[in-house]
């Protein structure tokens, strides 16, 4: 009986002392969606950590997705005044990937007998996201309209936008904080028209973003 005890007992200590050595040895992730966190200043988004997706109705049976990257951009923030908030993002539409390498190449093929491309052409300028309100909806969510400048065309976008988190970059070690957003545009009022409506000219679109403090 004193055996089986005493084997019971060393087996809780080991269980224990493992317990305590992983708790010891788990890293903290360094961000958290605690808006004290967010610092006011000027910010620049971090390239290498900012997607923006799209996602589109194909002939009615499914959706198709992509995704632009390489982004630029800046961002003035005072979490104290989010209505003060301005940013100005710079999407390269060259950096478009999908999976299928004959859709990526019909987004960026020139037109037939010098007529207009189906969709961008071989060297679109980028797209350019510029910010004119940003109004608080609640403590870490808000509604943010710009003008949007895509293929020699410029238009009202609205996205809502969500704070997902704050902290230092253990990279970097650059203060960061980082937002996903939404919008939907109607990609006709920015003469993409190309097989609308079978391919649907609602495009929706999700932005995962990341900017470090100056």
């Amino acid at each position: 009986m004193k055996k089986s005890i005493l084997a019971l007992a060393l087996a809780a200590s080991g269980t224990l002392a493992v317990t305590a050595i992983s708790a010891q040895e788990q890293p903290q992730v360094p961000g958290a969606p605690d808006v004290s966190r967010v610092q006011a200043g000027d910010y620049t988004l971090d390239a290498s950590h900012t997607l923006v997706s799209w996602q589109i109705g194909h002939f009615g049976f499914n959706d198709y997705f992509g995704l632009f990257g390489q982004i630029e951009g800046t961002m003035a923030l005072d979490p104290a005044n989010i209505g003060a908030t301005e940013f100005d993002i710079t999407v390269p539409i060259t950096s478009v990937s999908v999976p299928s390498e004959g859709l990526r190449g019909h987004l960026l093929r020139p037109g037939k007998d010098g007529a207009a491309p189906d969709f961008f052409g071989p060297e679109p300028e980028a797209a350019r996201f510029v910010s004119t309100s940003v109004r608080r909806t609640s403590e870490t969510t808000a509604v943010a309209t710009g003008q949007l400048t895509m293929n020699g065309k410029t238009g009202s976008v609205t996205m809502l936008v969500e704070f997902s988190g704050a902290g230092e970059n253990p990279m970097s070690k650059a203060q960061t904080v980082g937002f996903h957003a939404r919008a939907q545009i109607d990609r006709t009022a920015w003469g993409i028209s190309y097989a609308a409506p079978l391919v649907d000219p609602m495009v929706d679109l999700e932005i995962s973003a990341a900017f470090e403090r100056d």
